[in-house]
């Protein structure tokens, strides 16, 4: 179906695509694995039309193809779902999907209405059709992006980190519908750091590194330890266990209330000690995006919340100030594309370079080169545009910024979204490192072997209610698959 020969795309010095060669077929699904940065990004952005190669060739269904442009690639029979949803927020779903469709002009919302409820009818991946997509959670508006791209029928399907904001549920009706993809002949490429879904989903597998494809082979080929090592050069270890937490209370939160387009987050209560880490689990728009952000000052809530025996601030800026640090749930809320990677790292702390009214970039450039070599942030210069980066380069840059002035208390939402096996690893390892020290950390998270790997204790959000928290040596996948759906133990 689609053909890559010698792909290469170079970025000034830097080489992104050397010389790669690819094939997928009708009705297979190739996945695509490798480091932050190894060139996935840019791979996918070529057969996209958004980069134009520097040299090699792209065949689709035997004939030799040029794609200057996204809508090209479109009519030729190429769908895209990105990594970072790219939809239009105060629009409705379905005028969101409409986007996707070959409408003609003067097309009534009743008529639209109608028209998906009909082209959506059973399918498992359905949403609300009238829901104004800014009050949707980052894995429903990854749904509406997949339906958006189904809605082409294409012929070759290229889903880019399609399950990070997914819970455990809809990752499996995912699995079904591309099961169901690949029995129409549709050849899919799936792109992911998440290796059991590689392994569950992939008939073939191919490795990046350094811009250059460094190994290929079929499924029943593969396993965990053979594809770390292809993606890093080295096994991985377990995550070391953090000691038991402190005495000292370090947050307080009692029958917090926080109002919300459907259930409202209501009666939380929680204590969270120094050293230790709560991890709380719960369905897509259970109300996790609510709870962290109010505590980290940017929603209004009720309730009673205490940070180090004194009441919270409801001020981000001052939050800060007092070591509280905020890991968002969607990457685009934590940097401004269009500043450098400098900039980004200093976003909190920009009064530390300025003297009566001007920046000492001399200065904040010396301290981010300092953090870049630290969390590894690949990136060609502290000046580049954080909006070049690859996604998990991206999550790096959040990640370097608020632990950087070594926190109190945490409050992380996916940490490791978008973030290859290794980058991850480093990720636990530096707030297990900070735990230690005595932070404290609210870990929200859709991956449940990162929360029973790092909790000390674990929870969930049901319909806005907190479940648990219970100690992690009583929990399980099972056991928390049942706090988040059904809101018992």
């Amino acid at each position: 179906m689609l053909r890559l020969e010698n792909l290469t795309k170079r970025f000034g010095p830097v080489v992104a695509n050397d010389g790669i060669s690819l094939e997928v077929r009708r009705g297979e699904v190739l996945a695509l694995l490798g480091e932050n940065g190894a060139g996935k990004t840019t791979l996918v952005s070529l057969l996209y039309g958004l980069y134009a190669p520097d040299a090699g060739r792209i065949f689709l269904e035997g004939r030799e193809v040029q794609i200057p442009s996204p809508k090209v690639a479109q009519r030729l029979g190429i769908a895209l779902v990105p990594q970072h949803p790219e939809l239009i927020e105060a629009h409705t779903v379905a005028e969101n999907l409409a986007l996707g469709l070959d409408l003609p002009p003067f097309f009534s919302r009743r008529r639209l209405l109608a028209l998906l409820e009909a082209l959506l009818r059973g399918h498992p991946l359905g949403v609300d059709l009238e829901a104004k997509v800014e009050r949707l959670s980052a894995g429903e508006k990854q749904r509406v992006e997949l339906l958006r791209a189904l809605l082409q029928r294409p012929k070759v399907l290229i889903l880019d980190e399609p399950t990070s904001v997914l819970t455990p549920k809809e990752t499996e009706e995912l699995f079904r519908e591309i099961a169901r993809l690949k029995a129409e002949g549709l050849a899919v490429i799936f792109i992911s750091h998440k290796l059991d879904e590689v392994l569950a989903v992939a008939d073939r597998i191919a490795v990046l590194r350094a811009g250059r494809k460094v190994g290929e082979l079929k499924r029943e080929e593969a396993d965990k330890e053979l594809l770390v090592r292809l993606m890093v050069g080295r096994g991985l270890n377990p995550p070391p266990k953090a000691p038991p937490p402190r005495e000292e209370v370090v947050l307080e939160v009692k029958d917090l209330l926080v109002p919300r387009h459907g259930f409202p987050v209501q009666g939380v209560s929680f204590a969270l000690r120094a050293g230790e880490v709560l991890g709380i689990a719960g369905v897509a728009g259970s109300g996790q995006k609510e709870l962290l952000e109010a505590l980290a000052g940017l929603r209004p809530y009720r309730g009673e919340v205490r940070f180090l025996g004194k009441p919270l601030p409801q001020d981000p800026a001052r939050l800060f100030a007092l070591g509280v640090a905020h890991i968002p749930e969607e990457r685009a809320v934590g940097v401004v594309g269009g500043m450098s990677v400098a900039e980004n790292l200093a976003l909190r702390t920009f009064s530390r370079y300025a003297r009566r009214g001007i920046l000492n970039y001399a200065r904040l450039e010396e301290e981010a080169r300092d953090l870049i070599a630290r969390y590894r942030i690949q990136t060609p210069s502290p000046r580049t545009p954080v909006r070049f980066l690859s996604g998990g380069n991206v999550q790096k840059v959040i990640l370097a910024r608020e632990l950087g002035g070594r926190p109190r208390l945490l409050l992380a939402m996916h940490p490791t979204y978008g973030v290859d096996v290794g980058a991850a690893e480093e990720v636990h390892e530096r707030i297990l490192d900070l735990v230690r020290e005595g932070m404290a950390v609210l870990l929200v998270s859709e991956d449940l072997d990162e929360i029973l790997a790092l909790s000390h204790r674990v929870a969930a959000l049901h319909r806005g209610r907190l479940v648990g928290p219970i100690p992690r040596e009583a929990a399980d996948r099972e056991g928390l698959g049942r706090m988040m759906t059904e809101g018992r133990p």
